[in-house]
């Protein structure tokens, strides 16, 4: 598992680093505070935890960033301790919350327990705008009726579930296809994407997989 860390202080970032490595994880530093979305976008994380506290703008604009784009699982790490911002954490996005000075045991537990809540092959099924794609099984239901998936059918609509209401173009696509060596060339692609809204329309789903001209598809 992968974790990015966005602290100011270098000690408590290169600490807390080595803490994690110690426990098994892999970590990434994010230190260019001016673009800090544009930064975690290079990587591929399963979970960061971020300061409030940072320079240019506060932790809790960089989430609601961060969220726009990707539904990585955010832990706020900060000095800050009210009931105010740990509510505020929860509102923007954040899916934990822990205060320093922190006990490293809570905080490698909430890690774990963030890091299991997130990680969909813990859970059978997802469901999104009243459509369930079982994981198991790939079939697509809607009401009481369902869909069986091909491999890659599948494959392209679970990405657009794990990355609801946003656009996903076609290279976006073919990239990830490609990085988890399921390649398709574009003509395949596209021709999967025609056959799978063809099943979704057979099923009474003209909601779901959306066309942004020009841009790609959005769930």
């Amino acid at each position: 598992m992968k974790i990015a860390i966005v602290e100011d202080d270098e000690i408590t970032r290169i600490e807390l680093a080595k803490l994690l490595n110690a426990q098994g994880y892999e970590t990434v530093l994010l230190t260019e505070f001016k673009d800090l979305t544009a930064e975690l976008a290079d990587y591929s994380v399963n979970l960061v935890l971020l300061d409030v506290n940072l320079p240019y703008e506060n932790g809790y604009e960089v989430c609601k960033k961060i969220k726009k784009t990707t539904p990585v699982p955010i832990i706020f790490v900060t000095s800050r301790d009210t009931s105010a911002d740990e509510l505020r954490s929860i509102q923007v996005g954040g899916i934990d919350f822990i205060a320093k000075p922190y006990d490293t045991f809570i905080l490698l537990e909430k890690i774990k327990r963030a890091l299991k809540l997130s990680d969909p092959n813990n859970f059978r099924e997802l469901t999104k705008k009243d459509c369930t794609l079982d994981l198991h099984l790939s079939i697509l239901k809607y009401g009481d009726r369902s869909t069986e998936l091909t491999r890659n059918e599948f494959r392209i609509l679970y990405y657009f579930f794990m990355n609801e209401d946003k656009i996903i173009s076609k290279d976006e696509l073919l990239e990830k296809l490609w990085n988890d060596k399921y390649y398709l060339d574009e003509n395949v692609l596209l021709v999967n994407i025609s056959r799978l809204k063809k099943k979704m329309k057979d099923i009474g789903i003209v909601h779901l997989l959306v066309n942004v001209r020009g841009k790609g598809w959005k769930l």
